[in-house]
């Protein structure tokens, strides 16, 4: 098992940035795939970008060009977000997989979730 510990979310205006980390540990060698997903007050949560092993990247649509995704050996995940908007606001959750690289559009197959750092965009 993995266990994951997200930091560095808080609260700025819109056209500002955040990086956002998360610090891995237990089966670290074990993870193929790593991710961040967002969850909204009242919305479904949803995938934001993927790195593989292989360093592939993955975006939704409406990060792209904003957010960036990077990891810094096995055991640290970072989410670069530039020119954040009031849409951005949510918990923000670092995800990992020990199988392969699951699809953003769905939650059901990722293997291991962090508590989640909240994310608070003003206009």
């Amino acid at each position: 098992q993995v266990r994951l510990v997200e930091s560095g979310g808080g609260s700025v205006r819109a056209g500002e940035s955040l990086r956002l980390s998360c610090a891995a540990s237990g089966a670290v060698l074990s993870i193929s795939c790593m991710a961040w997903f967002r969850q909204a007050p009242g919305k479904e949560r949803e995938g934001v970008a993927s790195i593989a092993r292989n360093s592939t990247v993955n975006y939704v649509d409406s990060v792209k060009g904003r957010f960036t995704i990077s990891r810094q050996s096995t055991n640290t995940l970072y989410l670069q977000m530039t020119n954040l908007q009031p849409e951005d606001t949510g918990m923000y959750y670092c995800v990992a997989d020990r199988y392969g690289c699951p699809s953003l559009a769905s939650t059901r197959y990722w293997d291991d979730w962090g508590q989640g750092t909240q994310v608070t965009v003003s206009s």
